[in-house]
Order: C-alpha cells, then sequence, then structure tokens
C-alpha cells in the first residue's frame, strides 16, 4: 500500500490574515513585526511585495526598511492567527482525522489507506488548496509525498498557492539539486559546517560519508543524511491524540543585550522561574538542562546538562543554567536573550534515589517553592521575587512564564 502524505502552508500566514482586515493594504509591501519596545522588534511575516523587496523573516525592524523604505510593519493579532489556524484544519479534517500541527500555518495529514495513489493524493491536495482560498481568503501550497520530511520540502518549493508531487520515481531529480539548506534542521549554522565539508546540496548531503557528518555536526548529521536520502518513517499522529510531552521550556528576551555574568544569572533564575513553575504545575521533575541564547547578530547556540537526580525546584534549575552559562556561553557575551528547557521528564511521584544527607533540606526547598507557585496564581508573578533578579529593576521586570510566543511544534516532538 501506497504512503501519501499531505504537508499544507499557509503562505505568509500573519500577513496574508492582516490583509484580510486591511484590504486597503492588498498589493502593497506588508509586514507584521514584533513590539520594538519590547526587543521583539523583528519581522515575523511578509506580504510577496515586502519579499520582492529583499525583506526576510527574522531581520530586525531597521534592516527591513532599509531594504524596503516603503514597507509598512503592523503589530500582530495571535487571536486572529489562531482562528483561521482552526478553519484550515475544519477544511482539512473533511479528509482525514489523522493531522499533526507543525506551529500555526502548517499541518501534516496522512492519507494513506486501500486505494490510495500519489494521483489521488494530489487530486485532494488541489481541492483542499481551493477551498481554502475560496472559502478563507488565504492562500496555502501543498506538498505531496510518501513521507513527512519530503511533503514539506515539496510545500516549500512552489508558493504561493501551488500543489507539489514528490513522489518515488521523481523526487531525486527535484530535490538533489537543490541547496541544504532547503531541508529541514539545516540551519544558518549547520548549512556553514557543511559548506566546509563541500556539501552544498541535498545530493551532497545524501552522499556525503556519515563518519564525516558525524564528525562535524554531530549525530544529527546522521539524521540529516537519511533525511536527505528521502527516509522518514515518522508517522502523523491523529486529531486528539497529544504527544507526550518531552520537554518544558521558556525564553525570553532581555530589557537590554546581557552584557555581564550577573545579567545573565538573573535572566537564567528569571527562566528558572517560570519553567520550576510549570514542571511543578504539570507534576514533572526533569533530569536534563538545556541552556540556548541567541547573540546581538541574532546567531543561536545551545548546550545542555544532564542531572545527578531528577529536580522540579526553582533553585536547582536555575543553579544548572547558571553553570552552563558559566561553562559555555561566558565568551559569546552580549546576548540578546536566553532560553531554558527541561528534559528527560519523569513524573513527580517516580522513585528515586534518596541522599544520605540533605533530604529534609530537599523537601522543605520545594515545598517553599510550592507555595510561592500559590501566591503567584492568586495574586500575580511580582508577588513574591528572588532578591538576585532585584538588582537591576528592567530585569525584574520581565515575567518569561506569561511570555509565551507561537512557534512550530518541534518535528522530533522534543
Amino acid at each position: 500500500m501506497e504512503r501519501v502524505v499531505l504537508h499544507v502552508d499557509a503562505n505568509s500566514f500573519y500577513a496574508s490574515v492582516e490583509v484580510l482586515y486591511h484590504p486597503e493594504l492588498r498589493g502593497r509591501a506588508v509586514s507584521v513585526c514584533g513590539d520594538p519596545e519590547e526587543r521583539h522588534g523583528i519581522v515575523l511575516a511578509s506580504t510577496r511585495e515586502a519579499k520582492r523587496r529583499g525583506v526576510k523573516t527574522g531581520m530586525a525592524i531597521w534592516q527591513a526598511r532599509q531594504v524596503c523604505p516603503e514597507l509598512i510593519c503592523l503589530r500582530p493579532h495571535y487571536d486572529l492567527y489562531i482562528h483561521f489556524s482552526k478553519l484550515i484544519r475544519a477544511v482539512e479534517e473533511g479528509w482525514t482525522d489523522r493531522i499533526e500541527a507543525f506551529g500555526l500555518d502548517e499541518n501534516w495529514l496522512e492519507l494513506t489507506e486501500r486505494g490510495m495513489t500519489m494521483a489521488r493524493g494530489a487530486r485532494i491536495a488541489d481541492q483542499i488548496r481551493l477551498r481554502v482560498r475560496e472559502e478563507l481568503g488565504i492562500t496555502v501550497s501543498v506538498g505531496v509525498s510518501f513521507n513527512k520530511i519530503l511533503a514539506k520540502l515539496g510545500s516549500d518549493m512552489k508558493k504561493p498557492d501551488a500543489v507539489t508531487v514528490l513522489d518515488a520515481e521523481s523526487w531525486r531529480g527535484k530535490v538533489w539539486p537543490l541547496p541544504a539548506a532547503d531541508l529541514l534542521y539545516v540551519g544558518p549554522a549547520t548549512r556553514r559546517r557543511l559548506m566546509r565539508l563541500g556539501v552544498f546540496t541535498i545530493g551532497d548531503l545524501a552522499a556525503a560519508p556519515p563518519e564525516t557528518l558525524v564528525r562535524a555536526i554531530g549525530k544529527n548529521g546522521l539524521m540529516l543524511k537519511a533525511f536527505a536520502c528521502g527516509l522518514d518513517d515518522s508517522p502523523v499522529r491523529r486529531v486528539g491524540v497529544e504527544a507526550q510531552i518531552k520537554s518544558v521550556g521558556n525564553s525570553a528576551t532581555a530589557p537590554r543585550d546581557v552584557r555581564t555574568a550577573e545579567e545573565a544569572r538573573c535572566m537564567c533564575y528569571l527562566l528558572a522561574e517560570s519553567v520550576g513553575a510549570r514542571l511543578r504545575e504539570g507534576g514533572f521533575r526533569c533530569g536534563q538542562v538545556t541552556l540556548s541564547a541567541r547573540t546581538a547578530e541574532l546567531e543561536i547556540s545551545s548546550h545542555q546538562l544532564l542531572l545527578p537526580r531528577p529536580v522540579n525546584s526553582t533553585g536547582e534549575i536555575g543553579a544548572a543554567a547558571c553553570r552552563l552559562f558559566r561553562e559555555r556561553f561566558s565568551e559569546s557575551l552580549p546576548l540578546r536573550s536566553l532560553g531554558l528547557s527541561c528534559g528527560r521528564l519523569v513524573p513527580k511521584q517516580a522513585p528515586v534515589q534518596v541522599e544520605l544527607f540533605g533530604e529534609e533540606r530537599r523537601a522543605r526547598v520545594e515545598a517553599l517553592d510550592t507555595a510561592l507557585d500559590e501566591l503567584r496564581r492568586r495574586f500575580g508573578h511580582r508577588v513574591a521575587e528572588r532578591g538576585v533578579v532585584l538588582a537591576d529593576g528592567a530585569f525584574a521586570a520581565v515575567n518569561p512564564k506569561e511570555e509565551h510566543l507561537i512557534h512550530p511544534v518541534g518535528f522530533l516532538g522534543g
């Protein structure tokens, strides 16, 4: 039985929704941008007219206006985007209940069943494309293939308002000449490492020796090589089936660039307050802490630390984050933002190896954290704050627990 997977990607989603509500902006260079006063002043989405003039997602607003002086910048309205995301999904549910989100504007659809063919899948993709355009007023591009990775690549190949089929016979000829950066999870840093190896295209990546890739980019090199070879058997989850929670995290943009170790320590504990509270709320402990940082040049890196035993206390998570900063990021200052994630989750009730000394103190700390969680739930986040964050009023004003930006769901389920 032939597997048929669609990837439906709404074109310039945020900008397209905004133009629906501002028809006078149709045909003009428009970008949806974060709030520069809160240092989220980057481009989130743009109309085709803005893209043609060189505006790219992730650009700072001032950079976008340099390449496109006539650019119109709008603030995001996430409630509208969530509403339209649900409407698109309702259209897709007319064909299958096996739908998996990849952010607000992208979904995978599993069509595999007896009698399904790639040609029939392409016809269904075209029907979805037409219905979304006629009923909702926005356009989508759809990739049709035999796995999720190639279906996503197909939806990126032809935009806007198009269907691209990558079947078993034709996909290599269409995909291998493309730049390696077009493949999912080949970001700027990985692209530079691959270029140093002489790997420029997806075909080069498919042909690269696995041991060379592992030396250059670690075990993810094997995953990327498999993707380049068209190998991906990951399933599409059915509607209503939630992925197992594998990590809990938050990130926050600092009110100004983090330039000192003390400011970084403040941000680490702010994030630990948020992540620790969410772990306790979910009934988890974590065995791994990951700290990520974005530099003033918007380059991102991350490092992990395994903990000797699962924890959910703010103090222990914050201390681990600070250790990661000292060991891995202290030479990277200044930093624009930090992110903290806790993985290797286990239920709070799961048995752990007790310590001969310190167990009573640990129980008192956890009870204090729980009491603070309840106080903040009733009276707000700032009813009680750690001394470390009060050294600077600007940093103390950051509340990462409420800074939930809408972002893609990780393909790997992390």
